[in-house]
């Protein structure tokens, strides 16, 4: 049985990317306890679809700003607030990287190339990054 409000439990990310002519760079960010790297994911917001929540948590969480798509790249749940949380991941290309950013403080940004980024997401986030590996070739 959950203690939190069902729509809690609906979330959404984004894979912030930068495609340049050879590579795939991918913005990842801290969670909160700043123990491991993933890349921006929120509650979608009750008055936004899952695509623009997952933006704006990317402009908070990371400082970038971009075109998010509309391809499910994926669809992956995981234990919170003694729920389960359904979380749906898309694409955001990158038009904009910020110096300042609201969450700047409170997690650590590093971009690393696609491969790089499997390897350093939990296990529950990299399907999405190999779809979207796929997706741009």
């Amino acid at each position: 049985m959950t203690s939190k409000p069902e729509w809690l439990y609906k979330q959404s990310a984004v894979i912030p990317y930068v495609l340049e002519e050879d590579s795939c760079t991918i913005v990842l960010v801290t969670n909160n306890s700043k123990r491991s790297w993933i890349y921006p994911k929120g509650v979608i917001e009750k008055d936004m679809s899952p695509e623009d929540s997952a933006a704006k948590e990317a402009l908070e969480e990371a400082g970038v700003i971009g075109d998010v798509e509309s391809t499910l790249l994926d669809k992956y749940e995981y234990e919170k607030w003694g729920g389960v949380c359904s979380v749906k991941v898309f694409p955001l290309d990158v038009v904009e990287i910020l110096d300042d950013w609201d969450e700047k403080g409170m997690r650590e940004r590093v971009l690393v190339d696609i491969d790089q980024a499997i390897r350093q997401v939990k296990p529950e986030q990299q399907n999405a990054l190999m779809e979207l590996k796929q997706h741009l070739q």
